[in-house]
């Protein structure tokens, strides 16, 4: 395979087996330095045809409670009482810019999986 822009579905497929094929290239090879072009013209293919929509925040908070053993006690640090926990929880207030930033700085979560703005109970019946 001759390495070009992707730009079709069947340069992707392509250069998709083709990355399959040099996988297992030793480092500082002349495959493993195709396998390495092969890849960033795959992901510049795919941020511009499959992007990937930021997580909703919430769901992004769970998920990292669920892989990590937290419990929703282990988040009062960060967030505040059980009370608040729960409100934010379950989509009745927004995260803060403060508790973001706690839990981005303490706990290691990524600021822009807590970022993005989803509509509170409130909001998703109303319209």
């Amino acid at each position: 395979m001759e390495i070009r822009p992707i730009r079709t579905e069947e340069d992707y497929q392509a250069a998709l087996q083709e990355i399959d094929r040099v996988f297992e290239a030793r480092p500082n090879t002349p495959e493993a330095d195709r396998l390495d072009v092969l890849v960033t013209l795959v992901e510049k293919y795919e941020q511009e045809h499959y992007p990937i929509e930021a997580p909703d925040p919430i769901a992004a908070l769970e998920y990292f409670m669920e892989s990590r053993g937290l419990s929703r006690a282990d988040l009062e640090e960060y967030i505040g009482g059980s009370g608040r926990i729960s409100e934010v929880l379950n989509y009745k207030r927004p995260l803060s810019l403060k508790m973001i930033r706690k839990l981005h700085y303490k706990l290691g979560i990524p600021a822009e999986a807590l970022l993005k703005e989803v509509p509170l109970k409130s909001e998703r019946y109303s319209t």
